[in-house]
Order: structure tokens, then C-alpha cells, then sequence
């Protein structure tokens, strides 16, 4: 061990290295034998370099204990390491756990192994960011109905969450929005987990929305992501890229079914969801996000997860069965930036528009999915029916 030692050593007075790896410190614990002498020789290697040289110690974790003593020498530790999945890509994540001298982001932060090179993605801290970017206007969907439905838009630096069963409308709706975003000349990205682009873009253009045009002049931007190759944290830098060089304005995520898919744990989607929530609105970015159900109608829909308490703004999707036809129906049941209707209005998609219908007054029952007539609720009163 000391002849490796000292060949080391006479390599590092001949290049004056600016930075020396050592790769790895398993090969030196085994040539070492004993902790004590392996620990002697780590000072050496560590006291020998040269004042401008930054020494890089690599080890493969392959003890049986835990090299804490190494720790206390070092002057930073960067600990590196995978979380394996059921299905899909293995996720990496790195943890800085100690660094002398200065301040540090601590928690774990997702990278990948590129051509390339390696590729970090910072945990999002979103107090970093100041609400600096505040807009009191609303952003109007371009449906008349709609907008006074939500009591004249959507507020910018807001979150949105539209909810329902499979088909209802969610993504129509959402899309309505960010399409009267870029034809005002405004930047907004979307973010599709389970739709594919092209057959996103023939059901936009079936419902009179070219997205085609507003592609390729750079007003829109469309992504498809694969939860199974997805790491949150790549997500997340997906989404600040738009934003801080594109300048976006507007941002769907469709939908947080597929972002929880993504996830490590489903116990991480809101602390994760809190902090790009956040860092959105102080940026003054709409956010919409869009959350299937599970089942079609009635009592028995149950939610996979409950983030309605993060979201600004909430939008109820429904079908309803009325003279023997399935029918939609959507509803404005939250709003902390303002005002809304409390009406219940029905929904008919194509072809080739999008109609928002006046309150359905002439109903009693429609969220759960098996309305009465209004007639029938006032002779029976409303504990019958």
C-alpha cells in the first residue's frame, strides 16, 4: 500500500494537478487492511495535495460499515444513489449532507446520466422567489358563458384545478384557455402524460382550436412525458425553463394522474405540487391542472388523491342523464382571487366549438349525477328526494 501511496504522490508533484481522483477508496481500505492505517493513509493523500488542488474521493459504499470517521476528515460529503421502481427508469437522486465553508441546498435533488455528461436538477425552493410578478387582470377563456361562469377569467398567478370523470372536457376546457392565451400573443406550455401530441392536436382542431400555428410560432409549446421515464425533479426543470426563458405565460399540467405516476411516493405529489404551485404564482404564471376521477357517474366517483386544497381556483366536471341522453355539466365551486357564479351550466362539445349553455335552474341533483326535475324536487321537498 505505501509504494501505491508514494507512486501517487510522485505523480501529483510532476503534473501540479488542479484537481486529483482517487477512484476508488474501496481498492485502498482492501490494500490498507487495517481502519487505522486506512485512515493514515487518506490524511496523507489529503495533507500531500498541493493548495490549489481539489481532491476527489470516490467510494462505492461497499463496507459492511459505514466510513463516518472519513466523513469527519473530508471538508464535503455528496452522497449518490437510486431509487428503484416497480416499473420504469430507475430514478438518481444525490444528497449534499456536509460542505464546509459555506451554505448549501439540502434535501435530495433528482439528475441523470446523459451523453454528455451528468445533468443535476435543484430541489425548487419557491420562497426564493418573490411575488414580484403579480398581475390583478384575469385571463378571459374566450367563451363568454365560461368567463362569467368564473367570474370573468381566470386570475393570473393563480392555480387551477379541473376535476371530473374520464371525457368530460377537461383538457377541451383547458386547452379553450391557453389557446385565447397565444392568440393574444402570450407564451403558454403544456405538459401531457397521457394523451400523445398528434392525438391531442386532432381532438383541439375537431373542437375549432388550430393549435398547428401557434406551434410554430413558438407561442405554445407542447410536451409529451412519459411517467415511467420522468423524474419529478426533471419535470420541475422542464417547467422553470419554460418559464424563465420563454417568458410563459400560461401552464397546463394534464394530468396529475400521470404526474403522480412519476412519483417516488404519492406522499411526496403534494409537498412537490406545494412548492411548483407556489414558485408558478409568484412568478404570475397560470397554472392549470387537470385530475381524473375514477368511475363515470354518481355517488361512487372517488379522487386518487386530494390536492383541492393547494389549488386557487376549482372546476367540476359531471355528466348528468336527462330525457334519456347523457349530457355534461361543469361548475366553478371555489375561487380565492374573486367572485364567481354558483350556477351549474351544461357543457356540449363540437363540432368544431366549444358551448357553455345557460344555468341549468330547471334541475335539482345534477353533481350527483342523477338530477330530478326542479317540479319534482318542490312537490316531494327536498328530504325526499
Amino acid at each position: 500500500m505505501n509504494d501505491r501511496v508514494q507512486t501517487i504522490m510522485a505523480e501529483v508533484d510532476r503534473r501540479r494537478p488542479d484537481r486529483l481522483v482517487i477512484d476508488a477508496l474501496s481498492e485502498v481500505r482492501m490494500l490498507a487492511k487495517d481502519p487505522l492505517r486506512y485512515r493514515r493513509q487518506v490524511l496523507s493523500l489529503k495533507e500531500y495535495a498541493p493548495k490549489n488542488c481539489t481532491v476527489i474521493l470516490l467510494d462505492d459504499r461497499s463496507s459492511r460499515y459505514a466510513d463516518l470517521e472519513l466523513h469527519s476528515i473530508v471538508h464535503g460529503v455528496v452522497s449518490m444513489g437510486r431509487v428503484a421502481r416497480e416499473y420504469g427508469k430507475t430514478m438518481r437522486r444525490l444528497e449534499v449532507t456536509k460542505l464546509r465553508g459555506c451554505a448549501f441546498r439540502e434535501g435530495y435533488h433528482d439528475y441523470l446520466i446523459r451523453s454528455g455528461g451528468v445533468v443535476v436538477f435543484p430541489r425548487l425552493v419557491a420562497a426564493e422567489y418573490g411575488d414580484d410578478h403579480q398581475d390583478p387582470s384575469q385571463a378571459p377563456s374566450g367563451i363568454r358563458e365560461l368567463d362569467t361562469l368564473a367570474g370573468g377569467g381566470l386570475g393570473r398567478g393563480t392555480s387551477t384545478l379541473m376535476i371530473g370523470p374520464a371525457g368530460c372536457g377537461k383538457t377541451s376546457i383547458a386547452l379553450r384557455w391557453l389557446t385565447t392565451a397565444a392568440e393574444r400573443g402570450e407564451n403558454c406550455a403544456a405538459f401531457i402524460f397521457e394523451e400523445t401530441i398528434g392525438t391531442l392536436l386532432g381532438r383541439a382542431a375537431g373542437l375549432g382550436m388550430s393549435l398547428a400555428p401557434h406551434i410554430e410560432s413558438g407561442c405554445m409549446q407542447i410536451s409529451h412525458l412519459d411517467p415511467a421515464e420522468v423524474s419529478p425533479g426533471e419535470f420541475v426543470d422542464m417547467v422553470r425553463n419554460a418559464v424563465e426563458r420563454c417568458d410563459t405565460r400560461a401552464v397546463l399540467i394534464d394530468s396529475l394522474n400521470g404526474f403522480l405516476q412519476a412519483m417516488p411516493g404519492e406522499q411526496f405529489l403534494t409537498l412537490h405540487l406545494h412548492e411548483l404551485l407556489t414558485y408558478l404564482n409568484n412568478r404570475g404564471v397560470l397554472t392549470i391542472m387537470v385530475l381524473a376521477q375514477m368511475g363515470l357517474v354518481g355517488s361512487a366517483m372517488q379522487t386518487p388523491l386530494d390536492v383541492s386544497y393547494l389549488a386557487d381556483n376549482i372546476l367540476v366536471f359531471r355528466y348528468f342523464e336527462a330525457g334519456g341522453e347523457v349530457r355534461q355539466a361543469l361548475s366553478m365551486i371555489k375561487k380565492r382571487s374573486g367572485g364567481h357564479e354558483r350556477s351549474i351550466r351544461e357543457l356540449r362539445l363540437g363540432p368544431d366549438t366549444i358551448r357553455v349553455g345557460a344555468p341549468l335552474s330547471n334541475f335539482q341533483g345534477i353533481l350527483s349525477g342523477t338530477p330530478v326535475p326542479l317540479e319534482a324536487f318542490v312537490r316531494k321537498g327536498p328530504m325526499n328526494v
